[in-house]
């Protein structure tokens, strides 16, 4: 029975332990948008990362002059690979990924 006592103290503190995780992990990124010119890009873009959790969709903020957007986003939610896609597949290039929908720029 000690040792049965001894297992689910272990097993207790393990739960304990795992319940004080990181549960939130935001980061801050910026994305190279060489395409983006116009307001109705940038519109794009945002709708590309509307339906992506994680994204803090009120911390976009895109720079015409270097062709950026920077924003956060929780990493335990998202990645940003994931965050370039999507702009890729609204046809823009994100970073290093080139633009992936037909007809885009």
């Amino acid at each position: 029975m000690d040792t049965m006592k001894r297992f689910f103290l272990i097993l207790l503190s393990l739960c304990l332990c795992l319940t004080g995780c990181r549960q939130r992990d935001e980061r801050e990124m910026t994305v190279k948008l060489p395409g983006v010119t116009t307001e109705e890009d940038r519109a794009a873009v945002r709708g590309a990362l509307q339906p992506l959790g994680g994204v803090v969709h009120s911390s976009l903020v895109f720079d015409g002059t270097n062709h950026t957007l920077r924003l956060r986003y929780d990493s335990m939610q998202v990645a940003h690979k994931n965050i370039e896609i999507a702009i890729a597949e609204a046809g823009f290039d994100a970073n290093e990924i080139k633009a992936l929908k037909k007809g885009g720029k």
